[in-house]
């Protein structure tokens, strides 16, 4: 499809919209994101199909519909300043750009880390970076977070990640943490009291490389 303006129109009514997401400033990030620019040339067509998009290495940009809900849920701030892991080619990098003051994003593939930053570079979202390293070790030296999302699904979140969390700090990911085929939409707080977790929707995404079930954390 040329008309890309329209495609992402009709991805937030229909996929977004219809699927229980109101937050005016999530749908206006997925209106202004172009998300043709995030994929392969070849898939720029279906870039806006309400489906995850195989992007190469066994990597995916997640639904639309399922970054939104889980955004959402997320409450962003404009104050937060958000850690995004396994950012693929940095679609939801932008995203989060969009909503809070900073986002620093983790992705192993250097290939994709160099594409990413050149295209949030060439779009002049100037408040988010992508630098290369493995997924659950998250980014440290800029702790703590006040939002992390985990843009894919896991079977675990590591501890690494929640120590990375400031108070009040929220995560959202997708997680298999059952012998099941759909996972569970997850948000997990941190306060001073501890960390608790709630099951927000059911919901099926491919699975991130090195966030499996040998360590992590354990509701």
């Amino acid at each position: 499809m040329s008309d890309y303006k329209a495609a992402r129109h009709n991805m937030i009514e229909n996929q977004i919209r219809a699927n229980k997401v109101t937050d005016p400033r999530i749908l206006d990030a997925f209106d202004v994101v172009p998300r043709e620019r995030f994929v392969p040339k070849p898939l720029e067509g279906i870039a806006y199909a309400d489906e995850d998009l195989h992007v190469g290495g066994g990597r995916h940009l997640i639904e639309p519909m399922i970054l939104a809900r889980l955004l959402q849920d997320a409450l962003p701030d404009e104050s937060d300043v958000a850690l995004d892991i396994g950012c693929c080619t940095g679609y939801s990098t932008a995203i989060l750009s969009r909503l809070v003051s900073t986002v620093v994003a983790v992705e192993e593939d250097q290939a994709m880390v160099d594409a990413a930053n050149q295209t949030l570079a060439d779009l002049e979202f100037d408040n988010a970076a992508v630098v290369q390293g493995a997924l659950s070790e998250g980014f440290a030296k800029q702790q703590p977070f006040s939002l992390i999302l985990i843009a894919g699904g896991v079977g675990t979140v590591p501890d690494s990640l929640i120590a990375q969390l400031g108070d009040n700090g929220r995560l959202v990911t997708v997680l298999y943490d059952g012998d099941g085929a759909v996972g569970r939409a997850v948000s997990i707080e941190k306060t001073r009291s501890g960390v608790s977790r709630r099951i927000v929707f059911d919901a099926s995404t491919p699975m991130l490389p090195g966030l499996t079930k040998e360590a992590g954390f354990v509701f």
